[in-house]
């Protein structure tokens, strides 16, 4: 039987990716026993903490011992705080303990951003993960040699499982029943907590948020100019001119500023105003796409689905405050 470790960090944390976590993960094993077979696992709350409160004092956690743990066959870590520096810094020794944990062999699984815990270990270096698109300007910041990729709903990298943002972690925990279990258990937990089955993408719930606290102050002016003049052909050789800068040094800033290219950002910029009017509802695709400077249908279709996963004409119906 193997061993499950749902580990409880020090610091205010989302509790219920804890109790999500193990209200699934011990249904499927129970499940699995109903119907003949042996217990797949036993599943444990751990801490380096006697007792964690959460919810600003309402609820209370106590733990079992982690120190107690000496081996554990797979590792699921909750969504933490956004105070990040300082719940790396509280929880050095879980730190050390689940990466020495990956070395016996133990499969990783964060939740949320509880990927910043599973980066601090330094095992995701050079490798892709996943994790709320709210925290990805943070995120790469204090891990750049990690390669983000918030468009994926769970990536999978050598025993290391990420999610993305809030209760997409139930989406990461019905994976992980199927990796355990079978693909019928993992369908009847779906069924049970009514999760919908197969999600592979946070793209249609993300919001662009343009990266704009990073110093340079050319590429300030540069992003203020895209977003003044989505409706206009804007050309990045005259506006790298205007700024009094080679197109080459232009390109190579605006990337290190802002994570995108100066395209992917107007694109990015456009896209973002096009949901917000598509959100109200009132008009149509086509003068949507006008608004936002596209004179190609094909394009902009091509280009909106790109980044969030659906048509415009979709987007609308998912999310439209007149649907």
């Amino acid at each position: 039987m193997k061993h499950v470790t749902i580990v409880v960090p020090t610091g205010n944390l989302n509790l219920s990716s804890i109790t999500g976590s193990y209200e699934i993960m011990t249904r499927a094993n129970a499940y699995w026993q109903r119907i003949g077979n042996p217990a797949k696992y036993e599943v444990q709350l751990a801490s380096f903490e006697e007792e964690i409160k959460s919810n600003v004092g309402f609820f209370s956690l106590h733990p079992f011992p982690i120190k107690k743990i000496k081996k554990t066959d797979l590792i699921i870590i909750p969504s933490l705080s956004y105070d990040y520096a300082n719940v790396l810094q509280d929880n050095a020794a879980l730190i050390h303990w689940i990466r020495e944990q990956y070395k016996n062999g133990a499969e990783v699984a964060s939740i949320c951003t509880g990927a910043f815990l599973v980066a601090a270990t330094g095992l995701l270096e050079g490798k892709v993960c996943s994790t709320h698109w709210n925290a990805a300007n943070d995120f790469r910041k204090m891990f750049p040699d990690v390669h983000l990729q918030t468009d994926k709903l769970i990536v999978a990298e050598e025993r290391i499982y990420t999610n993305g943002g809030a209760y997409s972690f139930l989406n990461l925990i019905l994976f992980l029943v199927e990796k355990y279990f079978d693909r019928d258990t993992a369908i009847y937990c779906s069924k049970v907590f009514q999760i919908e089955f197969e999600r592979n993408s946070q793209s249609p719930f993300a919001i662009f948020q343009a990266q704009k606290n990073h110093g340079d102050t050319l590429i300030e002016k540069a992003q203020t100019y895209i977003e003044k003049n989505l409706s206009e052909k804007i050309s990045f050789e005259t506006l790298a001119s205007t700024l009094a800068t080679s197109r080459r040094n232009f390109d190579r800033r605006f990337i290190k500023a802002t994570g995108n290219t100066p395209v992917e950002y107007l694109q990015r910029v456009k896209v973002e105003v096009a949901k917000s009017i598509l959100e109200k509802g009132k008009k149509s695709i086509f003068e949507v796409m006008n608004e936002v400077g596209y004179s190609d249908d094909k394009a902009f279709r091509e280009v909106f689905k790109k980044i969030t996963g659906l048509s415009p004409l979709d987007y609308r119906s998912k999310f439209s405050k007149a649907a």
